[in-house]
């Protein structure tokens, strides 16, 4: 097993950490709000198109872009894994104010000490891998104590 191929196995794990996370927190706000979601496929279906979880789906796009370059071992290189890590530290910022997943995000953060959990284990992540992928951006912005 190369190093980048560990180094994405366990970059994928706290992302998938993180999503489950994601996830968990926004049902959770979503049935404060209109009340019980009545299954489980119907829970998939809010999932996949419906706009208070749709924000998510970056997160979820990336997740399956780690899991296609796993797949595909013989082929990984460190510029494939420097640029997934990349990836991650970039879309993992969070942004007051913002209408993306950047805001939904810092939302989340605010939220849920769950999310804040599952955050900083994606930073204590990153920054153990800050050779292969120096200078992560702020995982926070817009605020002065930031969430690190």
């Amino acid at each position: 097993m190369t190093h980048c191929y560990q180094t994405l196995q366990d970059l994928r794990n706290t992302l998938l950490l993180l999503h489950k996370t994601l996830i968990e927190s926004e049902k959770v706000s979503y049935e404060t709000v209109f009340g019980p979601i009545p299954s489980a496929n119907h829970f998939l279906k809010l999932l996949a198109a419906d706009r208070w979880f749709i924000w998510l789906q970056p997160l979820s796009q990336l997740i399956v872009s780690l899991d296609e370059s796993l797949d595909d071992k013989e082929l990984l290189t460190p510029g494939m894994a420097k640029a997934l890590i990349q990836r991650s530290q970039l879309l993992l910022v969070a942004s007051e104010g913002c209408l993306n997943f950047s805001g939904n995000y810092y939302e989340a953060l605010q939220r849920d000490p769950e999310v804040i959990f599952a955050h900083a284990e994606a930073i204590r992540l990153f920054r153990s891998l800050s050779t292969l992928a120096p200078n992560p951006p702020s995982p926070v912005s817009g605020r002065k104590d930031q969430l690190n």
